[in-house]
């Protein structure tokens, strides 16, 4: 869609309802600011997308007349949760009153009305359908979930997957596990060593945001991974299983257990890729499990520069330089290497952490980028780590398209890729 003006700024009313104030343009956040977004930015607000409006909050807009910016004071700001496979170029732009409470864990992209349509700044990342809202029927859920629960009446795992994940978060993870196809959560750990301050599965008591959904509450066995994942690895399509979940801590602490687990799933099956989703804190427990037959590695990251990283992960026993590091090892045994970069506008697409993800990929060869939207409150987040000016920027899809340009052979992406894609048919068809 080729947009004529810029989308009209939005607003909610106390009750949630929604509505466009035609005489101001909806502009966009990046870092500490708020600019106007290019024409050829936006588009309409992909299926499985959602609106939030944001207390405390007052929508910024560029006047239609005078084209200045100001406040539309008629309700509070509105601001869009783009779906899985998506990657937001500018959060929303709003000014914050001094009742204005923390914002829950979620991403806020910026969002306009425009020709009766609900408009984004946003870029599609990623060709797999793997996560999309249409490709779940939550009866098959359910079969799925009756069935596999009567198939391990004594897991604990299949349990927690069920009840927590499915049935009661809707992870789009678990469901596709009931569903019976491509990545499989495993979830190991009950710890971690890191504090970030937008941790979605553990917060401290006395911590104003409250964790998304509650953490694994158990060690799981060896015996417990293995019973569920084989038959998946053996059965589903495209058939993947990944070791660190949003619902738990990090999976190395847990990485004994991971590698007795490797070893048996191995005896029993070669298919499918086994990847771990991790803060890639321990290199040395990293090449453990890659002796043993891990595929993947996914490290998350919300920078590539020590002053930002540390100041939110705050780690307990393992130093920035680690991530990295873990990185190596899996490339030198022929693995797929992901980063899980958060992309936090103003922030990620600023020209230090262009420079220092450019001295990454060149230190490291990592092989994909997941640009993942950032889950948190763009102020707090900001306050937290203590960044009062993001200095110059560049711009998320001018990032996206120098890093490529320099680097043709790296992947951008959102998931995990299964084996056929890590074995080099990248662009495999996942709507068959």
């Amino acid at each position: 869609m080729i947009l004529k003006h810029s989308p009209y700024v939005l607003y909610a009313d106390a009750e949630g309802n929604v509505f466009e104030d035609k005489s101001l343009y909806a502009v966009g956040r990046s870092g500490w600011y708020c600019d106007p977004i290019p024409n050829e930015d936006w588009i309409e607000l992909p299926k499985g997308g959602s609106l939030y409006n944001l207390p405390g909050r007052i929508p910024l807009g560029i006047d239609v007349k005078t084209g200045e910016m100001r406040l539309c004071d008629l309700g509070f700001a509105v601001a869009a949760f783009v779906p899985p496979a998506h990657t937001g170029l500018y959060l929303a732009a709003y000014e914050n009153q001094p009742e204005a409470p923390i914002l829950s864990l979620f991403c806020y992209t910026a969002v306009g009305w425009y020709r009766g349509k609900f408009m984004v700044p946003a870029i599609r990342v990623e060709q797999d359908i793997r996560q999309e809202c249409a490709g779940f029927d939550h009866e098959i859920v359910v079969q799925g979930v009756k069935e596999l629960r009567q198939a391990y009446p004594h897991n604990r795992l299949v349990e927690h997957l069920a009840e927590n994940c499915a049935l009661t978060y809707t992870c789009p993870a678990a469901r596709n596990y009931f569903m019976g196809r491509w990545e499989c959560p495993v979830p190991v750990s009950p710890a971690c060593n890191a504090n970030c301050i937008g941790c979605i599965s553990e917060q401290p008591e006395d911590e104003t945001v409250v964790s998304n959904q509650d953490r694994l509450q158990f060690k799981p066995t060896p015996q417990e991974i293995i019973e569920f994942t084989v038959p998946h690895l053996e059965s589903a399509p495209y058939p993947l299983i990944s070791f660190g979940q949003g619902c738990e801590g990090e999976p190395l602490l847990m990485w004994e257990t991971i590698r007795e687990a490797i070893i048996e799933i191995r005896k029993f099956t070669d298919k499918g890729s086994i990847n771990i989703n991790t803060n890639g804190s321990k290199p040395d427990a990293v090449e453990a499990l890659c002796k043993v037959g891990l595929n993947s590695i996914r490290v998350s990251t919300n920078s590539l520069q020590r002053n930002v990283y540390m100041p939110y992960y705050r780690p307990n026993n393992y130093d920035f330089d680690a991530l990295a590091e873990c990185i190596k090892i899996v490339n030198s045994y022929g693995g797929w290497t992901s980063i899980n970069y958060f992309v936090f506008p103003g922030q990620t697409d600023s020209v230090e952490e262009y420079e220092a993800l450019r001295a990454f990929i060149k230190d490291t060869g990592v092989k994909m980028i997941q640009w993942r939207n950032f889950n948190i409150d763009p102020d707090w987040y900001l306050g937290r780590i203590n960044l009062p000016d993001t200095g110059d920027v560049l711009g998320v899809k001018q990032l996206m398209e120098l890093i490529k340009e320099e680097f043709p052979e790296i992947k951008y992406g959102y998931y995990n890729p299964p084996m056929e894609r890590i074995k080099g048919n990248y662009e495999v068809d996942f709507a068959h």
